[in-house]
């Protein structure tokens, strides 16, 4: 008789929380990400307006070398970026006014496995999207300092576990401190 799955063990495997407490931290996360990002990795940045998304992608891509401006896609909704390892194409759903619009533009063909996909506001594409590897969502707390962030980070599928696991041992737990942080559990 196999055992009987321990359903928090598994949330537990699949979820990591803590708290971003510098831009020092955010660049420390985007540099850990950035050396296991691979062509075809789908990432999602959920939070408020000014949380931190476009901040994140912003140190992402300076990890990844591209010494270029960085803007927030807002308005021209997707940016493309060549880079020596592969393309990334980062998306901001915030202003799509129905979850197709995404696909009635065109950007389908983005997620078809060539691409490292950067999807900020996901959440406005509805159920469309194809499943994440990963999504972080940052998030303010009024417990908290104003440059400090809460993160959570979920891995989906066979990649995002391995993502995951990988940032608790590169030390991810070492700089999203949190006296709650379930980050050392595997």
């Amino acid at each position: 008789m196999s055992p009987v799955p321990d359903p928090d063990q598994a949330s537990r495997s699949s979820r990591a929380e803590g708290v971003l407490a510098s831009l020092d931290a955010t660049r420390a996360l985007a540099r850990q990400l950035a050396a296991l990002l691979e062509p075809g990795f789908r990432l999602y940045l959920s939070g408020d307006l000014g949380a931190g998304k476009t901040t994140l992608v912003r140190e992402l891509l300076r990890a990844l070398g591209h010494t270029g401006r960085v803007a927030s896609p807002t308005f021209a909704l997707m940016e493309p970026y060549n880079l020596s390892r592969f393309e990334l194409h980062h998306f901001d759903f915030y202003r799509l006014n129905n979850p197709d619009a995404w696909r009635d533009a065109g950007f389908e063909e983005s997620f078809d496995g060539q691409a490292v996909v950067i999807v900020e506001w996901p959440e406005q594409a509805g159920n469309g999207l194809p499943t994440p590897d990963l999504r972080i969502e940052l998030r303010g707390d009024p417990s908290l300092a104003d440059n400090e962030r809460l993160l959570v980070i979920e891995a989906g599928g066979a990649r995002g576990h391995a993502c995951l696991s990988a940032l608790r041992d590169a030390g991810f737990c070492a700089m999203a401190r949190s006296p709650d942080s379930d980050c050392a559990e595997r």
